[in-house]
């Protein structure tokens, strides 16, 4: 190699946002514990990506590529959490506390496919590729789970930051899964075998709108979590309802019977928007009813609810005529498709050249 050049290695990792289909909300604390929930979502081809960079000097950088934000800290064990790339910071902080890191200086990088706040997990997603760049940097010894659960503690606790735990443990593992959650935050994942026929029918009939409206997830949580304390009946009764929907989602879908897909979907809707205040608005209730009217026979919400992205099942050939009437709304409709990868990290160098600074 040239004299003054310098090999700096690169600790790379992505992790696909996915789609919830059925039983949203039921993985949420406390209804989880008390009642047991169920989820069945899909992993899409949209990422979070997170690089680690080793750099000369004694700084840390993190940065967030998407957002444009960057910030610089002297090398610490310890970063103070400020509102601002509090994702990186928190893996960081948890990862010197578990891992006695650092030792040298590097830059964290960051980009998602899609906003925050767009209901697509974008957030515990992110957590997840970071988590999975200091697992291949320091290469530490944590499975699927032990991955998704670290996540979760991470962006709840550490950070305090509302939420359920499907998302982590989608992003970890990847694929279709229903997922069932318990007491003691106990998750079983299981990955469904849906023949791929089907798969390419449903993916060719979901249609992902993005609405062009973020919204902060955590006020809709806080108060379902806070009608669920309360015993607020139609809050539970909406939950026990979602929770039977990602049953009959899984079934329909292993079974083929994707004619039942849109009315599952409706049902869920429906349901949805008893759990908390919030969840629709008279934007999302007349983008709903514009693609009902135009051939959809159902759809759903993304995430939390309150903007973000939509999902609309289109049968037969009415996804064109539904896209269409969505133009209107100034929104995107955004192609994907599913993915069976989950968490996947690689390393990589850079060559710079000193000589040039």
């Amino acid at each position: 190699m040239d004299p003054g050049k310098v090999v700096n290695m690169i600790y790379r990792s992505r992790a696909p946002l996915r789609i919830g289909l059925a039983g949203g909300g039921t993985d949420v604390s406390p209804y989880s514990e008390e009642f047991g929930g169920a989820i069945l979502n899909a992993c899409i081809s949209l990422y979070a990506y997170a690089s680690i960079e080793e750099i000369s000097g004694n700084e840390i950088i993190f940065e967030a590529l998407d957002r444009r934000e960057i910030q610089s800290y002297s090398i610490s064990n310890s970063i103070p959490l400020t509102g601002e790339l509090d994702l990186l910071k928190g893996v960081y902080n948890r990862i010197c506390q578990d891992y006695h890191f650092p030792k040298s200086a590097f830059r964290l990088s960051t980009y998602v496919d899609a906003p925050a706040g767009s209901g697509l997990g974008t957030s515990s997603t992110l957590v997840v590729a970071i988590i999975g760049a200091f697992v291949e940097m320091l290469k530490l010894p944590l499975g699927e789970y032990d991955i998704a659960k670290y996540a979760y503690e991470i962006e709840r606790k550490d950070i305090g930051l509302a939420g359920g735990k499907q998302d982590q443990y989608a992003a970890t593992f990847g694929g279709i899964n229903f997922m069932e959650f318990y007491k003691d935050e106990k998750v079983i994942v299981n990955p469904l075998r849906i023949k791929q026929d089907y798969l390419n029918e449903l993916e060719n009939n979901l249609v992902l709108f993005y609405t062009s409206t973020s919204r902060e997830s955590a006020t809709i949580i806080k108060e379902q979590q806070k009608n669920v304390v309360q015993k607020n009946q139609q809050s539970l009764d909406a939950m026990h309802s979602l929770k039977e929907q990602a049953f009959r989602m899984k079934e329909a879908l292993l079974r083929g019977r994707l004619h039942e897909i849109g009315e599952i979907l409706n049902f869920g809707f429906i349901q949805k928007r008893k759990m908390a205040e919030n969840i629709s608005n008279e934007k999302i209730e007349e983008i709903y009813q514009t693609a009902m009217n135009a051939g959809a026979n159902g759809g759903k919400i993304s995430g939390a609810g309150g903007g973000g992205f939509m999902i609309f099942y289109c049968p037969g050939n009415t996804r064109f005529n539904v896209i269409q009437s969505l133009s209107q709304f100034g929104g995107e409709v955004k192609p994907f498709h599913f993915t069976k990868q989950g968490l996947n990290s690689w390393t990589t160098q850079s060559i710079n050249d000193e000589s040039k600074n």
